[in-house]
């Protein structure tokens, strides 16, 4: 019987050169396999660097390379994890003003809040309806696109290569 496989995305949107074979070495251990990305020049913000990585691996594993390139100050990050039976996809955004965020998405990517969530921004706002607006932005990572948007754009085109985890 084979194990479930889940396959998702890394984008390092920009990183300071001395961070770059750190960045390769942490998810080098979440991987088991040793990763060399192909780093390039990030336009949105000179002298940093930019990488993409397609992986396929056990689900878990979008969450694993999250927390482990959480807490390098100057990284910019985003991962996704697409869905796999039982286990819901899932999209982390990091930024050094922010912090991480994460977010389950359904099988087309898009961010899923849940009841609890939409319920807690009603509950809390107390009828003030910019104050519902302002959690459901947070609920939705808002902030974070806001502030990724521009190193997105930068890195069109940019070749992604694949990574196939053993194991």
């Amino acid at each position: 019987m084979s194990a479930v496989m889940t396959r998702g995305l890394l984008f390092v949107h920009s990183a300071p050169s001395a961070l770059c074979p750190h960045v390769e070495w942490a998810i080098s251990s979440v991987v088991d396999k040793r990763t060399d990305l192909d780093w390039t020049a990030q336009p949105a913000a000179p002298g940093m660097f930019r990488a993409e990585l397609s992986w396929i691996g056990k689900p878990g594993t979008g969450a694993q390379l999250a927390s482990a390139l959480r807490g390098w100050a100057h990284l910019r990050y985003e991962v996704t994890e697409e869905p796999s039976p039982s286990v819901d996809g899932g999209r982390w955004s990091h930024t050094p003003e922010l912090g991480i965020f994460h977010a389950m998405t359904d099988v087309h990517g898009n961010i899923v809040i849940s009841e609890d969530r939409i319920r807690y921004a009603y509950e809390s706002a107390g009828g003030d309806a910019a104050a519902v607006y302002h959690e459901l932005s947070l609920a939705l990572g808002e902030a974070w696109d806001e502030e990724l948007e521009p190193f997105r754009h930068a890195a069109e085109g940019a070749p992604v290569r694949w990574l196939h985890q053993v194991g």
